[in-house]
């Protein structure tokens, strides 16, 4: 999919083509589509070929009067059938180019960083100053996610109360996925903030005043991001390993209650084993003995084990 936006008068307007100073934002785009946009901007193919593979890590890149910056965004995962309660997050390269009078974004799919831009929830925006258009964007992905740790935090909370109430593995491999998001996340966080940083010396954008603003503020939240899922794959991973020591412990009780069962039901077997041999010299042998001398041994062991406190 290609589309073509502009800002007028501070207002985001669709258009059917490509003009100066609009933004052309590419998803999931066809090879004509691709070539469309090469042939008519006269991009480098490398810029955008490159946001299109999911492995690409975050980085920037100065080729002429072209600058490639590739940042790792956040998006929801599809939940299977154990996490469908919960959300989980996962992250994927989405590539800006700046064009000698266009900005240009590629991504795989189609997702709320761009989309909130392109319907007009974000104020301010002027496609046509290219270098703070870029800004924007940036920090709308630092905003991104931030937003999507606190959502994390929030699924945390909900499973955690809910563990208090049950202990069952349903609970645990979501906090497993959990961490798994909160990996991926520090990973693109940090690759952001060292791209970020790049740009803000100067050499590959040139940067004014306001816009210096605008990046550092987009930079804040990245590194207020990257500690706040530091904290949250602590508390995930601490939480993690009590409750892997609660089914430990629960576990031992319940081979230390079978053990002591075991014993105690050792007893009547020994006694009725002697009784069942034959022999008819013993005392009580064809009367009510046996079965009181079996339940005297069977409270004596209870006593005895719970003294000495094994049981």
């Amino acid at each position: 999919m290609i589309e073509y936006f502009k800002a007028d008068a501070g207002t985001v307007v669709a258009l059917e083509r490509a003009e100066p100073g609009c933004w052309i934002n590419l998803v999931n785009p066809t090879r004509k589509e691709i070539d469309s946009v090469i042939v008519s901007q006269h991009v480098d193919a490398g810029f955008i070929n490159a946001a299109l593979d999911p492995e690409e890590t975050s980085r920037v890149e100065l080729e002429d009067d072209q600058a490639l910056l590739i940042v790792d965004i956040p998006v929801e995962e599809e939940s299977d059938s154990i996490t469908r309660d919960v959300q989980m997050y996962a992250t994927l390269p989405m590539g800006i180019v700046v064009a000698e009078d266009v900005v240009i974004t590629v991504c795989l799919e189609d997702t709320s960083v761009t989309r909130d831009i392109a319907s007009g929830k974000v104020r301010g925006v002027q496609t046509a100053m290219r270098t703070r258009f870029v800004f924007q964007l940036l920090l709308r992905v630092a905003g991104r996610f931030l937003n999507y740790l606190h959502r994390i935090e929030r699924s945390f909370t909900d499973i955690e109360r809910r563990l208090y109430d049950s202990l069952r593995n349903e609970e645990l491999m979501m906090l497993l996925g959990l961490q798994k998001s909160l990996v991926y996340f520090s990973a693109s966080l940090k690759g952001n903030e060292v791209t970020m940083e790049k740009v803000l010396r100067g050499r590959i954008l040139k940067l004014y005043e306001d816009d210096r603003d605008l990046l550092e503020d987009a930079l804040i939240e990245i590194r207020q991001a990257i500690e706040m899922a530091g904290i949250y794959s602590s508390i995930l991973a601490g939480t993690m390993e009590t409750y892997s020591s609660v089914v430990s412990n629960n576990m031992n009780d319940i081979m230390k209650a079978l053990t002591v069962i075991t014993l105690i039901m050792t007893i009547p077997n020994m006694v009725f084993g002697f009784y069942g041999m034959n022999v008819s010299h013993l005392p009580g042998a064809i009367s009510f003995i046996p079965v009181i001398i079996a339940v005297i041994g069977c409270i004596v062991a209870w006593q005895f084990l719970k003294k000495h406190k094994l049981y």
